[in-house]
């Protein structure tokens, strides 16, 4: 095991041994801790977006403050304001046979949680988990992304400056790090990530039988129904396609539009990427690394060449900077890249269909995403997309927007993910459901221990009618 990983294994004993020592947190302390987090996410805001700008080359500070710093005290606000009545023990049902009997559950921290975060949003994704954990009591480690050191060292400086370590601490280093911390016999971890990776990740955390939660990604489509809006749609899909140059998770990977409204959508969309990002400056993102630039112009390339029509943004490509213009996709191969793999980039396949029977069973065919986007002002198609698909989360008639609903769960289903987070969700998530049974003045349970005599047989046939 690395030097890291070494000290990884060093913070969960120490995490853990405060956890026995100390027991379950107070709401009180609870709320404490949080509004801790949020004093370092507001104080470090400006600090984190240049950290998290340095390491992508350019990323724009608005994006950084709203879909990170913003989302992230919007978690802290609803867990601080909902922690003390989720901490309620809940009243179940006594069976008539053991009244006058009560029982209840009792939600209890887990212990520690790990927590595997990834590069394109280094923050949110680092600290969203982090609340949930916190509220249901928890302990953690978090590991960030060596792709973004910059912003990860600056975590790890921050967190400990705020938490003593046995409360949250930052464990740095490389993906031999990230292998030895998956393999670490935390009481639950976080992954965040590719679905190649979380596989590993899987097969790591079962050996030791610890808990996982697995949030990934994959091809989530955006849907145009016949009665759907295409302006709507269009600015809608550009909006949450190429904020963060397309390195979202649940980004719109790929658009099914109507087959004789295709050029109208794309030019749209098309249009939608000039006004919004006119000369792709300070506002438009770059690309994580040469190799993330790489791929993606590959991928455009290998559509060009199978027949493929591409529209591509008036500023071009420039791979020193690892801009990647916004790109639209028309007729894309089936079997190419672009419509094999989770793309991560501004680049955008548009699918035309003739029915939409047709267009849901395209969707049906293909591994379950992690999010779909449904545009339809008919309520009935609305709901026959839903009962006819699968996916972690949907938007209708926007994108983007369930992961910002604190009292949603978010997560996948499939190959797109495993568990959910998100408010009570996360709590839910992060602490154990202990069943507690009390007996009362009376148990009847009594009179049917042995010696099993005729009174034990008479009341067991009672109830067994």
């Amino acid at each position: 095991m690395t030097d890291s990983g070494t000290d990884a294994l060093r913070i969960l004993e120490l995490q853990r041994a405060a956890q026995r020592r100390e027991g379950a947190p107070s709401a009180k302390v609870r709320r404490e801790r949080l509004k801790s987090l949020a004093d370092m996410v507001r104080a470090g805001g400006d600090e984190f977006a240049a950290a998290i700008s340095a390491d992508f080359g350019n990323r724009s500070w608005f994006e950084t403050a709203l879909l990170e710093t913003m989302v992230t005290l919007s978690a802290i606000r609803h867990a601080r304001r909902n922690v003390g009545w989720w901490m309620r023990p809940s009243d179940r049902d006594v069976d008539i046979t053991f009244w006058p009997g009560s029982a209840w559950v009792r939600r209890e921290p887990l212990g520690v949680i790990g927590i595997i975060s990834p590069w394109n949003y280094p923050l949110q994704l680092a600290l969203s988990p982090l609340v949930d954990a916190l509220a249901a009591g928890n302990r953690a480690v978090i590991k960030p992304s060596e792709q973004t050191p910059k912003f990860s060292e600056l975590l790890k400086q921050k967190i400990k400056a705020a938490f003593s370590e046995d409360v949250v601490s930052v464990v740095t280093g490389g993906p031999e790090v990230a292998a030895a911390f998956s393999r670490l016999p935390f009481d639950h971890l976080v992954f965040t990530g590719s679905t190649s990776i979380g596989r590993q990740v899987a097969q790591a955390t079962a050996d030791g039988l610890v808990p996982t939660t697995l949030e990934l990604g994959g091809k989530s489509p955006a849907l145009i129904c016949p009665s759907g809006s295409i302006d709507k749609a269009a600015a809608a899909i550009a909006q949450g396609k190429f904020v963060n140059a397309g390195q979202t998770c649940i980004a719109p990977d790929y658009v099914l539009a109507p087959r004789g409204e295709v050029d109208d959508v794309a030019a749209k969309i098309m249009a939608e990427a000039a006004r919004a990002y006119p000369q792709l400056g300070d506002d438009y993102s770059s690309l994580i690394s040469e190799r993330a630039f790489d791929r993606a112009q590959a991928a455009v390339e290998e559509a060009e060449r199978g027949g493929a029509r591409v529209l591509r943004h008036a500023t071009p490509a420039d791979r020193a900077k690892r801009l990647m213009p916004p790109t639209v996709v028309l007729n894309s191969p089936a079997d190419g890249a672009l419509m094999r793999e989770e793309i991560f980039a501004p680049i955008l396949p548009i699918i035309g269909y003739d029915t939409l029977d047709q267009a849901l069973n395209l969707i049906a065919s293909r591994p379950d995403p992690l999010a779909l986007y449904i545009f339809a002002e008919n309520t009935g198609e609305q709901g026959d997309v839903l009962d006819r698909t699968r996916s972690g989360g949907v938007t209708i008639n926007a994108t983007l927007l369930h992961i910002a609903q604190e009292d949603l769960p978010f997560g996948g289903i499939g190959p797109s993910g495993m568990g959910h987070y998100h408010g009570r969700a996360g709590f839910d998530r992060f602490t154990h459901a202990r069943a507690v049974f009390r007996t009362g003045w009376f148990n009847a349970a009594n009179l049917l221990a042995p010696p099993y005599g005729e009174r034990a047989k008479r009341l067991l046939k009672i109830l067994m009618r």
